[in-house]
C-alpha cells in the first residue's frame, strides 16, 4: 500500500508517516492550496489512500485570519478530494472535535446530529467535510479528540497535555484545569495504531478518539489520586467556558461497530502516567 501523508511534520501526521512508511511531501515537493501543485504530485506518487492531515488548526489564528485559514483548511481540502475522486483513492480526512463546540447538549456527540459550530476553526472543518463527499465519495471522516504524547517527536512541537502534567508533577508547580470543559484526550500512539484498521473502513463520518465523562479540572484530580499524588497543587479554574460550557466528547459507538476501541480518557492517562 503506497500511502500519501499531508501535514507530515505535524503532530499526528509525522507520527503515521512514521509508522506506515507514507509519503509526505514538504510544502516545496506539493502545495496544497494550489491545485495543480496537488495534482502533479499525485501523478508522481500515485498513493492508494491519501490520508490528509494538514491544518491551520490554531483556532485563535484562525478566527483571526479566515481568510488565510479558510484557504488551507478548505480549499486545500478541496483540492486534496479532487484529486483522489478523480483518481478512485480512499481520502481519510482529518476533522476535529471542535465542529461540536456551539451546541448546548451536555451529552457526548454523535456524528449525526446537527451541528452549530461556534468558532471560525469548526465552521470551517465542518466545510472541509462536505467538500469531501462531494468531490471523493471513499472519503473517511475522522473526527480527532485532543491528543498527546510523552514525548516530543519534532523539535518544534508545542507541549501537550501529558508533557505539561508531567512536567508540572515532577517540579511541584501548581496547576490549574477549568470546571467548564469536557473533551475526551487521546494518546497519540493508540490513535497511530488504529490506522491500520481506518484504512479499511467504509466511507462515512467516526468520531475518532477516547471518551470522557469528566471535565478537565476532573479529570486532573482523578488522575493525580489514581497515581496517589496529592491534589493541593490543583485548582479550579472557574472562570473559563464559564458562559458557555463547553462540550466537545464524543460518543465512539459507531467507531467500536467496526472492531476499533481506545480506552476511555481517565485509564489510559492513568496507564501511561505510572508507566513513566
Amino acid at each position: 500500500m503506497r500511502l500519501l501523508v499531508t501535514g507530515g511534520s505535524g503532530f499526528f501526521g509525522s507520527r503515521i508517516g512514521k509508522a506506515y512508511q507514507g509519503i509526505c511531501p514538504g510544502h516545496g515537493e506539493m502545495d496544497i492550496v494550489d491545485r495543480i501543485s496537488v495534482e502533479e504530485a499525485f501523478e508522481r506518487i500515485k498513493p492508494d489512500i491519501a490520508v490528509h492531515c494538514a491544518a491551520a488548526s490554531d483556532v485563535g489564528w484562525c478566527g483571526r485570519n479566515p481568510e488565510e485559514s479558510w484557504k488551507m483548511n478548505v480549499e486545500g481540502t478541496e483540492n486534496m478530494a479532487r484529486a483522489c475522486g478523480k483518481r478512485g483513492i480512499k481520502l481519510i480526512y482529518c476533522s476535529s472535535d471542535q465542529v461540536y463546540f456551539g451546541g448546548s447538549q451536555t451529552e457526548a456527540h454523535k456524528e449525526t446530529e446537527e451541528l452549530f459550530p461556534a468558532n471560525e476553526y469548526g465552521k470551517q472543518k465542518i466545510e472541509a467535510e462536505r467538500r469531501c463527499f462531494l468531490y471523493c465519495k471513499d472519503s473517511v471522516i475522522l473526527r480527532l479528540s485532543w491528543m498527546y504524547d510523552t514525548a516530543k517527536r519534532l523539535e518544534k512541537e508545542h507541549g501537550n497535555f501529558m508533557l505539561t502534567f508531567m512536567e508540572a508533577v515532577r517540579e511541584g508547580k501548581a496547576i490549574s484545569y477549568p470546571v467548564h470543559d469536557y473533551r475526551g484526550i487521546t494518546d497519540v500512539r493508540l490513535a497511530v495504531d488504529n490506522m491500520a484498521k481506518v484504512f479499511k473502513l467504509p466511507a462515512g463520518i467516526y468520531n475518532y478518539g477516547s471518551e470522557n465523562g469528566y471535565s478537565a479540572y476532573e479529570t486532573v484530580y482523578r488522575l493525580l489520586e489514581k497515581a496517589g499524588l496529592s491534589v493541593e497543587l490543583l485548582s479550579k479554574n472557574e472562570e473559563a467556558f464559564a458562559a458557555h460550557p463547553r462540550n466537545i466528547r464524543m460518543d465512539m459507538g459507531k467507531l467500536r461497530e467496526y472492531g476499533i476501541e481506545f480506552p476511555d480518557t481517565l485509564t489510559q492517562l492513568a496507564a501511561v502516567f505510572a508507566a513513566q
